[in-house]
């Protein structure tokens, strides 16, 4: 199993999540292969490899080779894991831990949830039972838009006036 860890490129930190993982790692709770890019944080995992940026094709390349997504509830790292229909936990950023500005990163990772597209992780004493879940997790990546055009298409057609 493979685990890629994506942290994108925001300006702060997200050590909370690596010193987890790397628990995790440390302690035989989580099996397989996992890689991070840790962007801007200063936490440099103990237990597997990183690299703190990649190159476009990189990033791409072990989006599409993990079995599994771990990342933070950042736009990009959500569409490119929706993008290739991977299991995708989603650990969102909290102000309180000086990880972003604001906390709306817990509105997306709930909204992602609800609509079964991603894992959210909001308590990080769950994430080896995410981890877990991911395994047989299959993420709801069909586009409501092509739902919303055969609606306004039927509509037209039903009311088309000869």
């Amino acid at each position: 199993m493979r685990i890629f860890i994506a942290l994108g490129t925001h300006p702060q930190q997200f050590n909370r999540l690596l010193k987890a993982l790397d628990r995790l790692v440390a302690g035989k709770r989580i099996k397989g292969k996992l890689f991070a890019q840790i962007g801007n944080s200063s936490y440099e995992p103990k237990n597997f490899p990183f690299a703190k940026f990649l190159k476009p094709k990189e990033y791409e390349r072990e989006m599409k080779c993990a079995d599994i997504i771990i990342s933070h509830a950042g736009a990009g790292s959500i569409i490119t894991a929706l993008k290739y229909e991977k299991p995708l936990i989603v650990v969102p950023r909290l102000k309180r831990f000086n990880e972003h500005t604001d906390d709306h990163q817990i509105d997306l990772a709930r909204a992602l949830d609800e609509r079964g597209k991603a894992i959210a992780v909001f308590d990080l004493r769950n994430l080896a039972q995410a981890i877990r879940k991911a395994k047989r997790f299959k993420p709801k990546t069909k586009s409501a838009r092509a739902k919303l055009i055969k609606r306004i298409r039927t509509f037209l057609e039903e009311c088309t006036c000869e």
